[in-house]
């Protein structure tokens, strides 16, 4: 039985499959995250340079359901040093309205980024961040920020799907404590994803989606996966994956599917 919960290094608790918000339409975002909360979503994942905080946070104000069932993250985007990361963390409670986020992660490894995550750990001793990580940094910016840090980070999220499997990082990540996140958990559909022939096969002995497999292959594992669709009932197929278990043998035949580069070729 897998939980559906990961507990971060700082005893946080985080939804294993949350909501994604990446290339929605401000327009459209207030009434998809309303239809991923109406489906049982909790964990929501925006961003600064996404344009949607705004409406994540009417979403979940105007749910009706407890702030504290929810799991909020966001990340900053553009910054340079410290003074100006305080500003932008500002901003983001600010555009979110909250009086805490749930998770903050530095968008990419840019800037003074030792100084940004500094900015970050101070917010996050006051209590208006819960939880700090980082997103798409890989061994050696991940390695810098470890050596220079007073927090661990709870989360890297980076690209992760059946097509980079992100075996070395999650490795490395685990000797210091550090919870790997997956964006794009479907490959955006690249390289053939929906047309795959192993996945298809999976899917077809499980009665199951390929959808369903690429996530379950990757929540097996117990690596965070945040799928985004703007449909309702891609919403629902892409969270009932509960009662799919893929057995070692088609566990490993995925594992075959490794291409060892990113598919978009940004990190």
């Amino acid at each position: 039985m897998v939980e559906d919960f990961i507990k971060l290094n700082n005893d946080i608790k985080m939804p294993r499959i949350g909501y994604g918000v990446y290339q929605i339409l401000s327009s459209m975002t207030e009434k998809c995250v309303s239809s991923a909360i109406e489906v049982g979503y909790r964990s929501i994942d925006t961003a600064q340079c996404y344009g949607n905080e705004q409406e994540v946070g009417l979403a979940v104000k105007k749910s009706g359901i407890d702030r504290k069932e929810f799991f909020v993250t966001t990340k900053l985007w553009g910054c340079r040093g410290y003074s100006d990361t305080l500003k932008s963390i500002e901003s983001s409670l600010d555009r979110l309205d909250l009086d805490y986020i749930d998770l903050m992660l530095i968008h990419e490894p840019t800037g003074n980024f030792v100084e940004i995550y500094r900015a970050m750990e101070d917010f996050y001793s006051e209590g208006k961040l819960k939880a700090i990580g980082l997103a798409n940094f890989y061994e050696e910016n991940y390695l810098k920020i470890i050596n220079n840090c007073q927090v661990v980070p709870q989360i890297n999220q980076v690209e992760t799907h059946v097509f980079r499997q992100q075996e070395k990082l999650r490795d490395l990540m685990k000797e210091y404590g550090t919870q790997i996140e997956s964006w794009s958990p479907m490959a955006c559909g690249q390289n053939n994803f929906f047309n795959n022939e192993t996945l298809k096969e999976i899917a077809k002995n499980h009665n199951k989606t390929v959808a369903q497999v690429g996530l379950r292959f990757l929540y097996q594992q117990n690596i965070i996966i945040i799928p985004k669709s703007t449909h309702k009932e891609r919403m629902i197929e892409n969270k009932n994956i509960d009662d799919l278990e893929l057995t070692n043998s088609e566990m490993e035949k995925i594992r075959t599917l490794e291409k060892g580069k990113s598919l978009f070729g940004w990190w």
